[in-house]
């Protein structure tokens, strides 16, 4: 899950980052709301983890104009205040959870997963193509029933084709859903990816192959399909 991370603490920030990061998310970083903006308009995230008290403003309100806007990315506020009014206008402002601070990584990647869980299930969560089926939830990947072990990159290079199985996916659309700002990332960091994740397909008998677009990007396609 791309994620924005806004808080001024940088301890904190630091220490959920590398929590966040070891489990597997991109994450971003802001120190400030304006920060914060300037992020949520460069990249597309799947979740914000918001500070309230901000050193240019609340992060509660900031999330009340996003919603306003018609932004229904999921949102976790962390907050020292933990009284029933506070919690209540917490989640009337447009918040899907809520966690007191400090914030334990432990517990809030639980509650991220839940939430990614949750948007999950809203749609139907098992994606199929061709003999390969991939469960989001359970993180589970099988090529005619077989299960099929895969690293985590490439697990989530996988899942993003998936998504878009029949299309192109730009190489930028790739590296934004699977890096952070803060990552550093060799050059040939998405093409080891797909290679590593096309000898898995191919050699598991997996009908779906991974072909480049030249310029552009790739496409999971089947052999003979028309792709868009």
């Amino acid at each position: 899950m791309r994620t924005l991370l806004v808080d001024h603490h940088a301890d904190l920030a630091r220490a959920v980052r590398v929590a966040l990061a070891d489990s597997g998310f991109a994450v971003d970083v802001a120190c400030t709301l304006e920060q914060a903006s300037s992020a949520f308009h460069c990249a597309s995230y799947e979740i914000l983890l918001l500070e309230m008290a901000l050193p240019d403003g609340d992060g509660l309100d900031w999330l009340r104009q996003l919603r306003s806007e018609g932004h229904s990315v999921p949102a976790v506020i962390m907050s020292n205040i933990n009284d029933i009014e506070s919690r209540i206008a917490i989640f009337n402002g447009g918040a899907d959870d809520f966690l007191v601070k400090p914030v334990c990584p432990v517990e809030l990647i639980a509650r991220m997963r839940a939430i990614q869980r949750r948007s999950i299930q809203m749609t139907d969560p098992i994606l199929v193509f061709g003999n390969l089926t991939f469960d989001p939830i359970g993180r589970q990947v099988s090529v005619a029933g077989h299960p099929l072990t895969i690293a985590r990159r490439e697990l989530c290079i996988l899942e993003h084709l998936l998504n878009r199985a029949g299309r192109i996916v730009p190489r930028e659309q790739l590296e934004g859903h699977l890096y952070s700002f803060n990552d550093e990332v060799s050059t040939n960091a998405l093409e080891v990816g797909i290679y590593r994740l096309r000898r898995h397909l191919s050699g598991s008998g997996a009908t779906p192959r991974i072909r480049t677009v030249r310029g552009i990007g790739y496409i999971l396609e089947l052999p003979g399909a028309a792709s868009a």
